[in-house]
């Protein structure tokens, strides 16, 4: 945990000086991407939200979103379009300046699409950046792959910022 706090910190205080806000959309990473923003004090500063979107009822309950939307846009899980729509979404649902999304097979098996253990899709989205990142970490380790989306998630996040300068 302790890289993840630590690139979790970069993060909140590159929001905190900026003075805006973020919103975390996960799945596979089960919640650590948005643990590494909320392990800094004063977070409350800048984490407006987090959803595990794990499953059709829990992206229903908290995006209002079904399975037959997504299919409607000609998208589907675990891929870079669909993380990007994921970020854009809690973006606009929750009135923040910056939103992640991840969404992926953490193992030890892939997903139904095909996609092996270790697969995941990033997005970072704000007014001014839209970014999306495949990782494949070619392991079936799910624990391990589930701290290696996090950090990579939390990379592209604070690059973004950062080049938004």
């Amino acid at each position: 945990m302790r890289d993840l706090a630590q690139i979790g910190a970069k993060a909140g205080a590159l929001l905190r000086a900026r003075g805006e806000r973020i919103a975390v959309a996960e799945s596979s990473a089960g919640g650590l991407i948005s643990a590494a923003l909320l392990a800094v004090p004063g977070a409350s500063q800048y984490f407006a939200s987090g959803a595990i979107l794990y499953t059709a009822r829990a992206l229903k309950g908290l995006l209002d979103v079904s399975r037959d939307d997504i299919a409607g846009l000609g998208m589907r899980s675990s891929s870079e379009p669909y993380a990007l729509f994921l970020a854009n979404r809690m973006r606009e649902r929750h009135r923040v300046d910056w939103a992640i999304a991840e969404t992926g097979a953490a193992g030890p098996t892939g997903n139904s699409y095909g996609d092996p253990a270790g697969h995941t899709c990033l997005a970072v989205v704000s007014a001014a950046a839209m970014q999306a990142r495949t990782l494949r970490t070619g392991s079936a380790d799910r624990v391990e792959n589930m701290w290696a989306f996090a950090h990579e998630a939390l990379a592209l996040l604070v690059s973004a910022i950062e080049a938004a300068r």
